[in-house]
């Protein structure tokens, strides 16, 4: 049995019918809704990580992709890019360079909130960290929910590093899209800048209080003193 095989198996054995009710639900896959489709086998993270530990040395790129490309189930897209995630932390620079170029061309496969979010600071975040982000702009700008998500999430990376300018540059692009997913991926962002740098989150708050959407508005000041945050809730 090939090691493709041997995952799905040993996922399936983790099933859990009254779980993948309650994940169906958690992310919105009734009709018209961001999840619409998405099937789940119902299995918690911790069952993948045992997975994902026991295979990741042997399981190629090929069998990685097989598994984010043809997948049925969420929990296999998920397994497939935590493997990613695992090739790219212990790849050369070559191999990092595929997997980040692998990853941007097959984003219509990384199609749900949290399979971007526990992926793209790791990748493309730490990819781009001394390189050129324009990618990150044209992503911002796309018509494709996710992607728009990758390039404001994948901006947490750089905050880590202390480096704040293009989380802001993109929260501006981003900061009237009418999805809420990237209403609440700003708010998390700016947030996050906030904790290194609290005058220029004040200060973009300050420039936007007018427009700012609500629900971005309460994720970016949920870490500023009482007394701040009530100010820009009212304004």
């Amino acid at each position: 049995m090939g090691i493709l095989n041997k995952v799905k198996n040993e996922l399936l054995k983790k099933a859990n019918q009254n779980q993948a009710k309650v994940f169906a639900g958690f992310f919105k896959t009734g009709k018209g809704e961001y999840g619409e489709g998405e099937k789940f086998l119902g299995i918690k993270t911790f069952n993948q990580k045992e997975i994902v530990k026991k295979y990741s040395q042997t399981i190629s790129l090929e069998e990685i992709l097989t598994l984010l490309q043809k997948s049925k189930w969420h929990e296999e897209k998920t397994l497939a890019l935590r493997f990613l995630v695992f090739k790219y932390k212990k790849g050369t620079e070559a191999e990092r360079k595929k997997i980040f170029h692998l990853y941007l061309n097959n984003t219509e496969f990384i199609n749900n909130w949290d399979l971007v979010d526990m992926t793209c600071q790791d990748i493309v975040g730490n990819y781009l960290f001394e390189k050129d982000r324009k990618i990150l702009y044209k992503l911002a700008k796309s018509k494709n929910l996710w992607e728009k998500r990758i390039a404001i999430v994948s901006t947490l990376y750089f905050i880590s590093k202390n480096q704040l300018d293009d989380t802001f540059k993109l929260a501006e692009i981003l900061l009237f899209d009418k999805n809420d997913l990237i209403h609440k991926a700003v708010g998390w962002a700016l947030r996050e800048a906030g904790k290194k740098d609290e005058k220029k989150l004040l200060a973009f708050l300050n420039k936007y209080k007018l427009k700012i959407p609500r629900t971005t508005l309460r994720y970016a000041i949920e870490k500023l003193p009482e007394k701040t945050r009530k100010e820009l809730m009212k304004k």
